[in-house]
């Protein structure tokens, strides 16, 4: 009976001792430097491929690298694009939850949307995204409150206007053309509306809702509209060589917030933040998040101060747009 009884508490005393250790193991693991394990995963979800959001996604690797977490060392980058597909998205976000992954880097407002709506713990880091607030991602900008945050991309449309009234002093109609469906979209084009009538130009709107339907928007634009001025709209960006080609032959000036489009899509001008400081920006952050220095819920959302005017002088030359020397000296 005694020898039973000592047998108990020495199995029980080695089980405790187990459970504390493992106790002890389990808690010196929730945090993690940078260097300290090859254990990080990150999904990198973007939308669509085109300059802007590659430039994006280049930037928050280099953003990661910069503070020590880099890909193939201590974490790995899991790279995913929904080639502009809702369904991918949401599988691509499904099988990120599913994996447990540590942090999910959202490129793009959808893209965002997407992972946000399968996961509510998981930390997701946003860039090329205009307005997390209208996009029901945050509970303000100021302080997020839950598990996103990042950086956005936002450019007061009163910039494309000015500078589309400086190279077209005579317009009286501006064709406004956005995707529908992105809540990105509608904020922009909604401030444009409102600056538009300060400044008496007549507004005309072409929404698509997605790239089959960019010809037929476009066309319905020539011969009524003096210019037209797209949002930082991902569809309208990636089909911009297509918009090019129906609005140059129709001498129909085209205006978007962010430079791949202007540089090598065909697009006339417009003023852009620098998408891959946005993606670095964002890369910083969500190394904070890793390191445990920050939380989503308490990161604002993070803005450039710096944009840039960006002509295509070819593209001005094509359409017979005389660039003033004001704007020739400030363009690169």
């Amino acid at each position: 009976m005694l020898k039973n009884l000592l047998q108990k508490k020495m199995i029980a005393a080695g089980l405790g001792i187990v459970l504390a250790a493992g106790a002890i193991a389990g808690c010196s693991g929730e945090k993690k430097e940078a260097g300290a394990n090859k254990g990080y995963r990150i999904g990198v979800l973007q939308l669509v491929q085109h300059g802007a959001l590659d430039d994006a996604n280049k930037g928050f690797v280099d953003g990661l690298a910069s503070r020590g977490y880099r890909n193939g060392e201590n974490i790995t980058i899991d790279q995913q694009n929904a080639q502009g597909d809702q369904s991918n998205l949401k599988t691509i976000s499904q099988r990120f939850v599913n994996n447990k992954v540590d942090l999910v880097y959202a490129i793009a407002t959808p893209a965002a949307q997407t992972v946000a709506n399968e996961t509510k713990t998981i930390p997701i880091v946003g860039s090329a995204i205009t307005d997390y607030e209208a996009a029901k991602l945050v509970q303000s900008n100021a302080k997020p409150g839950g598990n996103v945050t990042g950086t956005t991309d936002y450019i007061p449309p009163k910039q494309q206007i000015d500078l589309a009234l400086k190279l077209i002093p005579q317009a009286k109609t501006v064709g406004a053309l956005y995707t529908s469906s992105e809540a990105n979209s509608q904020v922009q084009v909604k401030a444009m509306k409102e600056y538009a009538a300060e400044k008496g130009l007549t507004v005309l709107e072409a929404a698509v809702t997605n790239v089959n339907d960019i010809q037929q928007a476009v066309q319905s634009l020539v011969g009524k509209a003096d210019f037209i001025y797209c949002p930082t709209d991902n569809i309208i960006a990636s089909a911009m060589s297509n918009i090019a080609k129906i609005a140059e032959p129709a001498k129909l000036p085209v205006f978007i917030g962010d430079e791949a489009p202007v540089k090598t899509g065909g697009a006339t001008a417009g003023v852009s933040v620098n998408f891959y400081k946005l993606g670095f920006q964002a890369g910083e952050m969500a190394a904070d998040i890793l390191s445990g220095k920050a939380k989503p819920a308490d990161m604002p959302i993070a803005s450039q101060e710096e944009a840039k005017v960006i002509i295509n002088k070819e593209a001005a030359k094509a359409i017979g747009l005389i660039i003033p020397e004001e704007l020739l000296k400030t363009i690169d």
